[in-house]
């Protein structure tokens, strides 16, 4: 019972000491809630980068691959500096699409556009449609489901018809509550006939999102006639297990198409789409690390200041620390109610900085399209270092404090 009352009046006496210091107990605190907030905004911002990139990649699977020209991974800090390879014709990827006589489903793409406007009746959309060509295999490989309408038919694919899949966002800009199956619309000033709707996934982290139209491949060949343009070979395998042999077969087949010989390089890339993602997670991995030493950096700042305030606090309060000794004070009760003052303040910053890095981290997060996360595994990392700043910053100032001379500390001025 007797160390139970000392702890609250302890406690106590922190508090007091606290609220009568209230411009320094503010600044201190503000120092610990600067390098709090930078943990946990980096690494709020930081989760909710990574759980819209798991949700874009959910679709996707882990048993696709795309032939292209050029590496279009994330490589942050390479200055976005990528080998490109001649381009892939149409002819090419036709003819690797045929041949491909392993168990996969393949589709042929180009991308058009990530500018176009869309139009119907006098209703636009914002320049910001990204236009693909691609054949009826489109919806199987790249991960979308349609919610209205149907797909292309061979017929449609193979004819090149001004048929269109719009995504949900445009449907919601243009059509609204209007049924736009069979409607006309405009994308530039090419006119196309509306015979479905992929369902609603999110425009996040530069992927279409909602914000997309899907053509057919020779249609889209006729809107852009540039010789230069490069397809791409999207293959989705039935049976995750044989994916390695599948790119394996792919990749012969594919210099065959190219005509290489046995002594020259591949001039494509092969992208698998789990590596893909390993890949940006890897790259967010890095930034977590950079973010972490960041905050340490910072906390050990702010921990160096708590600790000269602390100091501080003790010579201010010398007589006060000798007139609790005369009566009685043990020197293990002004240590503790050292380290609590310097614990307490710790926590006054670590809930500001908690609530300010929450806040920030979100914003940043949704500002590229990210998701809003409440990261409590790092709320309660913020928690406990907030304990041990509390306790090493404190340790020495209660130390000094708990060894003064009572008569010397009474005489002080």
């Amino acid at each position: 019972m007797a160390v139970k009352t000392s702890l609250k009046e302890n406690i106590s006496i922190a508090l007091q000491a606290i609220a009568g210091n209230r411009l320094r107990t503010s600044l201190t605190s503000l120092i610990i809630a600067i390098g709090i907030m930078a943990l946990v905004g980096i690494l709020t911002a930081i989760e909710g980068i990574k759980t819209k990139v798991n949700d874009a990649f959910a679709g996707l699977g882990a048993n696709s691959f795309t032939i292209d020209n050029s590496n279009n991974g994330l490589n942050f800090g390479n200055g976005g500096h990528q080998k490109v390879y001649p381009a892939i014709t149409y002819e090419e990827a036709e003819r690797f699409h045929k041949e491909f006589s392993m168990p996969v489903v393949s589709a042929v793409n180009l991308s058009v556009t990530g500018t176009a406007v869309v139009k119907y009746g006098d209703k636009k959309t914002n320049p910001n449609i990204s236009v693909t060509g691609s054949d009826e295999n489109y919806v199987t490989t790249s991960g979308n489901k349609l919610a209205l309408g149907r797909n292309f038919s061979a017929a449609e694919i193979e004819r090149g018809e001004n048929v269109v899949l719009i995504a949900g966002e445009i449907k919601k800009r243009l059509f609204k509550d209007e049924d736009p199956i069979d409607k006309s619309i405009f994308i530039g000033s090419s006119r196309f006939r509306v015979i479905g709707v992929f369902e609603t996934k999110g425009s996040g982290m530069g992927f279409g999102g909602d914000k997309f139209c899907l053509i057919p491949v020779l249609e889209a060949k006729q809107i852009d006639p540039d010789t230069n343009r490069s397809f791409t070979v999207t293959v989705m395998v039935k049976n995750t297990s044989a994916l390695d042999a599948t790119v394996g077969e792919a990749t012969s087949l594919f210099r065959n198409v190219r005509d290489l010989d046995v002594r020259s390089e591949d001039d494509f890339v092969i992208e698998r789409s789990d590596t893909f993602q390993q890949q940006l997670s890897g790259n967010l991995n890095n930034i977590t690390a950079g973010g972490l030493l960041i905050s340490i950096i910072t906390l050990i700042g702010a921990a160096i200041g708590l600790m000269n305030i602390m100091l501080v606090s003790v010579t201010e309060r010398t007589r006060e620390i000798g007139l609790r000794k005369a009566l009685g004070a043990t020197p293990a009760i002004i240590r503790k109610q050292f380290l609590i003052e310097a614990i307490v303040i710790c926590f006054l910053g670590g809930i500001l900085g908690v609530l300010l890095g929450m806040i920030v981290g979100n914003l940043i997060a949704l500002s590229i399209s990210g998701s809003f996360v409440v990261p409590w595994l790092w709320l309660g990392i913020a928690i406990l270092i907030c304990t041990l700043i509390g306790l090493i910053s404190g340790f020495y100032p209660a130390s000094k404090a708990s060894r003064l001379d009572p008569v010397e500390a009474l005489r002080y001025e």
